[in-house]
């Protein structure tokens, strides 16, 4: 089997990160892999020299048309099996009209849950033999805008555990990040845009009543910083903005909570990394968070948007540290049976196997 894959991202986290994950398995068992990325790519760098054949196209986004010619003469010299499609920006219709064009068959990654124009979607996605997405959410939104179920399928994002499970004492993460030692620390792990539901959680933390001293770290970046920044200053508790962090699993396991207040969201890879380290997690009951989060498993769920329901659970949570040890120690173990990358290279590679066939 001869596999070419395409990812149009700069960065290497979220989708990027686990196309890679997904390249290093399917190398491990003997499959060829191609991998087209634009100049620069951060992924593209982290798989040169290795058994990935790695081939830059430049791509610029969804109004980029000539990509679609670029990619077609790519698939045509490596005359792969079939081309999986991983990212959204200019990677999904232009990279499936190419691969009609050449005659392959084409496989795309859903990762986001957001609503498409029914009629749209049920011409898009006949561009695909099958449609992979990260979780059942995502499948369920496809399948209300009259896209074909039969070339639906589940396989979930995955997380590799054991980084996450060796993070740094907590006093050296105080000292990282000027909290103090006796606090209720609590995380937020999210790009500073709207969706992530940041000022839903200000909210619910602006009335919060709580005996014990908490502190709230807020990881990411994005076009609200500086705003949220100001919002933040106004709350009866101190915020700290760590910003984008490459170093993450040092850090997340010392988190006492992990809070996601996102308005929607494909499934939540922030969710998984969290569990992976025993970390308690409260999200919005939204999108594909409640496969990454058992209400009353490995966290809590509240309404999206619902400040009051947030303040109460992380009140909950923050009051009994006894309940937070177990949640953590619960998310540990769902991710052991249920997100490791073995299991996602396995349906990736059983979706591959069906058209290949």
């Amino acid at each position: 089997m001869k596999l070419l894959h395409v990812e149009t991202g700069q960065h290497l986290y979220g989708g990027a990160q686990q196309l890679a994950y997904l390249l290093e398995g399917l190398a491990a068992r003997n499959i060829a892999n191609v991998l087209v990325c634009p100049p620069g790519a951060a992924i593209g760098a982290h798989f040169k020299g290795s058994a990935v054949n790695v081939i830059e196209v430049p791509c610029s986004g969804d109004a980029d048309l000539a990509f679609v010619p670029r990619l077609a003469r790519v698939l045509r010299e490596q005359q792969p099996d079939l081309v999986h499609l991983h990212s959204r920006r200019g990677a999904d219709l232009l990279g499936g009209i190419a691969a009609k064009i050449v005659g392959v068959p084409a496989v795309l990654s859903r990762r986001v849950d957001n609503a498409e124009k029914h009629w749209w979607a049920r011409r898009k996605y006949r561009l695909y033999a099958r449609t992979i997405c990260i979780s059942e959410g995502i499948a369920e939104v496809l399948r209300s805008e009259g896209v074909d179920a039969s070339r639906i399928r589940v396989v979930r994002s995955a997380v590799q555990a054991a980084p996450w499970r060796r993070h740094e004492p907590r006093a050296a993460f105080c000292a990282e990040f000027g909290v103090g030692e006796d606090a209720v620390i609590i995380g937020v792990i999210a790009q500073l845009i709207e969706r992530k539901g940041h000022r839903v959680l200000f909210e619910a933390l602006r009335g919060l009543q709580a005996a014990q001293k908490i502190e709230l770290i807020v990881f990411g970046q994005g076009a609200l910083r500086e705003a949220l920044q100001q919002e933040a200053a106004a709350l009866p508790l101190p915020v700290h903005f760590a910003g984008f962090r490459k170093d993450l699993p040092r850090w997340v396991g010392c988190l006492d909570l992990l809070v996601h207040p996102a308005l929607m969201e494909g499934l939540g890879v922030s969710l998984l990394q969290a569990s992976a380290a025993s970390v308690p997690i409260i999200a919005s009951r939204a999108g594909g968070m409640p496969e990454a989060v058992r209400d009353g498993l490995n966290g809590l769920l509240v309404p999206p948007g619902d400040a009051l329901a947030l303040r109460q659970a992380i009140a909950q949570l923050v009051a009994d540290p006894e309940r937070r040890r177990a949640l953590g120690a619960a998310g540990s173990r769902l991710i052991d049976a249920e997100f490791s990358t073995e299991a996602m290279i396995e349906g990736n590679l059983a979706v591959y196997r069906e058209l290949v066939a």
